[in-house]
């Protein structure tokens, strides 16, 4: 099935080539010129292009093999003054490359699978649900982005993990790190469970705390993991200050140009309606240099009514709600499920209170979901409601009109196979009054999409809004599936608070 699977989803990504590309492809194209024309130590002071490298070192050292390849197709693509190079040979590559290594997520979906107890479940159902994913089509093959390899060697970490081979999984994971460093927000979820259930004895006291094989477990697991960061950075060591600073770009402000559905999107609308309603009953609210946050534009901003947020709110917000989860893994049985609904939440926690996130990291949160989705039902609603929610967000990255009936598309057969699939497995009581899985009011917000829709592509236009209030439909696609994240973060915490830390079942049945 991996392979059958993988082959039509092969045959679809060779469709998009032709599709529209965003920046992305050009920052890319800019880092492959950066890799092979400089030596490696300018790469991080190179600034031609406004689009710097900002990745870590192990994704420079990838751009870089690529750009080996990426010679023989055109080699003026490799050129750091050839700003916005896109030939037909330069395209072509790109694109190619994309498809290519992602037969790195394939094998990383195979050995989760393989990971797992035997059934239809696994072998059908969970490969169909990870390699179609419709929000990696249009983020990787039309929007343009290289997740599918990074996703790949996520799933290799979690596959190892459920293996049992603690030190391996640490290993990939540390990998991944210096792939993106995004993904240090599921760092919580891997220290907890490495700690407890590798290094720490099952039964923990003063005698049993530093035996030689709790010393032994975690000396071996701190090497591996400051192995991966020295391969890394030390060829780098010089220049690390230089290195920082591009890592983490703190003046791009708190959020993204189209907002991220989180609660800083919900947070922005209040802090907008309260500027608009204040004056009219004769609030004082403080001056606003300008309204930025509705603007579409990647600016810092004044809030003007709500207090001002800077990166360190955002930061002790995002610790102080994964402290619980963590906290109730580290008291939690070996069981690794545990571990990926941690790892789930850490990722959504993350992403509703993190400083400029970008709306593609909830795909950091679906693609975990996925395996849990076959496990019990709770994951699977849970799963249903962020994954049809969360990769609709992801429509604005894909604005062209020539792209509406794509994404459409993409978004309602990946989803009708969810909720069909996972329904067959879980077989709960059929309520005629709602989709399959999810209560009556949980159904009508998922419709309640189509009427977004509906709004952003034909009543705005007829009501003729475009030049009054022009960033209307991004802001009402924002708000309204933050809404949904954010209830599926509180209803999913709940449920992982309240699950016996000795089974996979709620203690509390309602």
């Amino acid at each position: 099935m991996i392979g059958t699977t993988s082959l039509l989803t092969s045959c679809v990504k060779l469709l998009l080539i032709p599709s529209y590309r965003s920046t992305d492809f050009e920052v890319h194209r800019n880092w492959l010129a950066i890799t092979y024309s400089l030596p490696f130590n300018k790469w991080y002071y190179e600034a031609t292009s406004k689009w710097t490298l900002d990745y870590p070192p192990f994704f420079a050292w990838f751009e870089y093999l690529l750009s080996l390849v990426a010679v023989y197709f055109d080699k003026e693509m490799l050129n750091i003054n050839n700003i916005g190079y896109s030939s037909d040979k330069t395209i072509l590559f790109q694109r190619l490359s994309v498809i290519l290594t992602d037969s790195f997520y394939i094998y990383g979906v195979y050995k989760t699978c393989e990971a797992l107890p035997k059934g239809w479940k696994r072998d059908v159902v969970l490969p169909i649900l990870l390699i179609t994913n419709c929000g990696l089509l249009m983020v990787d093959h039309i929007h343009f982005q290289y997740n599918g390899i990074m996703y790949g060697i996520l799933l290799l970490s979690i596959a190892n993990l459920l293996k049992e081979r603690y030190c391996w999984s640490a290993f990939w994971f540390t990998f991944l790190l210096n792939m993106k460093h995004i993904y240090i927000y599921l760092a919580p979820a891997y220290f907890i469970y490495l700690l407890r259930h590798y290094c720490l004895p099952v039964s923990i006291s003063t005698k049993t705390l530093f035996t030689k094989k709790v010393l032994k477990n975690f000396h071996k697991l701190a090497s591996i993991v400051i192995s991966v960061f020295v391969a890394s950075f030390g060829p780098f060591f010089a220049d690390i200050p230089q290195v920082l600073s591009r890592l983490f770009p703190f003046k791009r402000g708190l959020c993204h140009a189209y907002w991220a559905p989180n609660f800083w999107a919900l947070y922005n609308v209040a802090d907008k309606s309260a500027t608009v309603l204040f004056p009219k009953l004769n609030i004082p609210i403080r001056n606003s240099s300008v309204a930025t946050m509705t603007g579409g534009l990647v600016q810092e901003f004044t809030h003007t009514v709500l207090p001002n947020i800077v990166p360190i709110t955002t930061l002790l917000l995002t610790v102080a709600f994964v402290l619980p989860a963590t906290i109730k893994l580290f008291f939690m049985n070996k069981n690794a499920t545990n571990f990926l609904r941690c790892l789930v939440l850490c990722g959504l926690t993350a992403f509703l209170f993190g400083w400029h996130v970008h709306e593609k990291a909830i795909l950091m949160v679906i693609i975990p979901l996925s395996i849990l989705s076959i496990v019990e039902p709770t994951d699977a609603k849970i799963f249903l409601i962020l994954s049809t929610t969360g990769h609709y967000s992801l429509f604005p990255l894909l604005f062209p009109s020539s792209l509406l009936s794509i994404k459409v598309l993409l978004l309602v057969l990946y989803s009708s196979y969810s909720f069909y699939s996972l329904y067959k497995i879980h077989l709960p009581k059929f309520n005629k009054l709602a989709l399959p899985l999810l209560s009556t009011l949980e159904s009508a917000y998922i419709i309640g999409l189509a009427g977004v829709f509906l709004y952003e592509n034909v009543v705005h236009q007829v009501l003729r809004l475009d030049k009054r209030l022009p960033f209307l439909p991004l802001m009402l696609t924002s708000v309204y599936c933050a809404l949904g994240i954010l209830y599926c973060w509180c209803k999913y915490y709940i449920y992982f608070l309240n699950l016996s830390p000795n089974s996979n079942v709620k203690t509390k049945r309602k």
